[in-house]
């Protein structure tokens, strides 16, 4: 049978989760990115730069993969990185910053050669592992129905739009629901177009100083915050998704792009978790074979968020804030639904499931690292403690 091409695959569907999975991806955390960088006393050349260099970065590995695998192999930015950075940047340059950007992103090179991350990962059982997505995910369904506190009318107007379209096509329900909210806010003078300006972004070389201080500092406090609380739910979602995808060569990819792209502010890239699940879910297409288009359109869309810069970043934050998580948690209904059903499915991992499951939705950070990797270090615990010399 002839392998089909990414045309006949292509579905209104799809498309629609890859611009969604854009959508939440990048206005739920660029103002954190620009933060990073004016931490470093980046210049708006500077902070265009950046953007230059992670829209490509994060599009190219996802449109690349995804394309030849035919699976939707998603990548992001490092959001906890660059909150991290944001923080612990005062006092170092942008050639420190570089500097430090590299040694992460050979951190992360060597961790997805040697396979050591993928081996650690599949010891960890598959109910955590759900728990450990489904935590991951349930903020945002639960930011979607608390932004009804600001913007009542538009939550009510997009739940009723989301549960008629899941009775009557359910295949594109998503579409329906962000065709009516685009509209309504349109019509409501809520999209603040002002701010979009036509240029395209130049990348500008920045020669890396490397330091001992810049590297215990900024270089292995990214990379560790980037392996727990990135690529460790992004594992998470592509095994809770059923996909078989060669995630050590995908971390190795998306670690040699950084190492390449770093000189130009692209600070760490890694497995998404969020917009994956959104490119991932049955939302996306019933047929999960296909459901890589919408990774390919994320990626197209990332690279076009890369050359045009300004222009894209200003066009995504003309949506309200409240369009956004809404959007993002009906998207991610069903995928959250299946992780708890998996999560909860054996008796002798639930609790120690729900207690993986709650830790990571606490949102806790501890010397600096997320919540998803605390949420599965307590859930091992709890079942290791369950399980012990038992029969």
């Amino acid at each position: 049978m002839p392998r089909s091409s990414f045309f006949t695959d292509f579905s209104l569907s799809a498309a629609t989760a890859g611009f969604v999975a854009t959508l939440v991806g990048f206005t739920s955390s660029v103002a954190i990115v620009f933060q990073a960088a004016q931490s470093f006393g980046a210049t708006p050349a500077e902070t265009s730069s950046w953007m230059w260099a992670l829209g490509l970065g994060m599009g190219l590995t996802t449109l690349l993969p995804s394309l030849w695998w035919r699976q939707p192999a998603i990548t992001a930015w490092s959001t906890p990185g660059a909150a991290l950075l944001a923080t612990a940047g005062a006092g170092y340059t942008m050639a420190d910053a570089v500097g430090a950007f590299l040694v992460c992103a050979a951190l992360v090179t060597l961790a997805g050669i040697t396979g050591w991350f993928e081996r650690v990962m599949s010891r960890i059982p598959v109910a955590l592992a759900s728990a450990l997505l489904a935590g991951v995910l349930a903020r945002f369904g639960i930011e979607a129905f608390a932004a009804a506190r600001t913007a009542l009318p538009l939550i009510l107007l997009m739940l009723g739009g989301y549960l008629v379209g899941r009775r009557c096509w359910p295949r594109y329900a998503i579409v329906g629901v962000l065709a009516v909210a685009i509209g309504f806010v349109f019509l409501q003078g809520q999209l603040h177009t002002e701010a979009v300006s036509w240029s395209l972004a130049q990348p500008v070389f920045t020669a890396p100083r490397f330091s001992i201080a810049a590297t215990v500092s900024l270089a292995l406090p990214l990379f560790i915050v980037t392996m727990a609380s990135q690529n460790l739910p992004g594992v998470a979602a592509i095994r809770a998704a059923g996909y078989a995808m060669p995630v050590s060569r995908l971390i190795a990819i998306t670690g040699a792009a950084t190492l390449l792209l770093a000189p130009f502010g692209a600070f760490a890239m890694n497995l998404a978790a969020i917009t994956a699940a959104i490119c991932m879910g049955r939302e996306a297409h019933e047929d999960p074979a296909r459901r890589y288009v919408a990774a390919a359109v994320c990626g197209l869309l990332y690279c076009v968020i890369g050359v045009f810069g300004a222009a894209v970043t200003g066009v995504l934050t003309a949506f309200p804030r409240e369009l956004v998580v809404a959007i993002a948690g009906f998207a991610l209904l069903g995928t959250i639904a299946n992780a708890l059903a998996v999560a909860f499915r054996d008796d002798g991992h639930r609790e120690a499931a729900l207690i993986t499951f709650l830790v990571t939705l606490s949102g806790v950070t501890i010397a600096g690292i997320g919540a998803a990797f605390w949420g599965v270090v307590a859930g091992t615990i709890a079942l290791v403690v369950q399980q012990w010399r038992k029969t």
